[in-house]
């Protein structure tokens, strides 16, 4: 249904190297990069991710009920995924763990980046 989504941040350079460590462990790396933004995919494929700067913006996050959720190939993925957003100036927002209200094998963990978009990733 989707074919890629854009995020506004305020430096480009630091987005790009937080979201080179949270989306490693998923096995998604730069595939575009350009002094005007950086994309993101599987190797060899087009970006699912596009990230774009705007430094003079004071709401780049979209508002409350929004959330990215990537897909995780395995709880250690997640975990990985949470310890990297953390090491790289991103918030907790819940730690990796199983999540039985949204079903018996969701294994997740949330995150805020930087630019305060709120992140998810899942492994089912």
């Amino acid at each position: 249904m989707l074919s890629h989504l854009s995020l506004g941040v305020r430096d480009l350079a630091a987005a790009g190297r937080f979201y080179d460590a949270v989306l490693a462990p998923l096995g998604v790396v730069r595939v575009w990069d350009t002094p005007r933004g950086i994309g993101y995919g599987f190797p060899g494929q087009g970006d699912k991710l596009a990230l774009f700067p705007h430094p003079t913006s004071d709401a780049l996050a979209a508002g409350p009920g929004f959330h990215l959720a990537f897909a995780a190939p395995a709880p250690t993925a997640v975990d990985a995924f949470h310890a990297a957003a953390v090491a790289h100036g991103g918030t907790d927002e819940g730690a990796p763990g199983l999540r039985p209200h949204y079903g018996a094998t969701y294994y997740a963990a949330f995150v805020r980046d930087p630019d305060g978009h709120k992140l998810e990733c899942v492994h089912q």
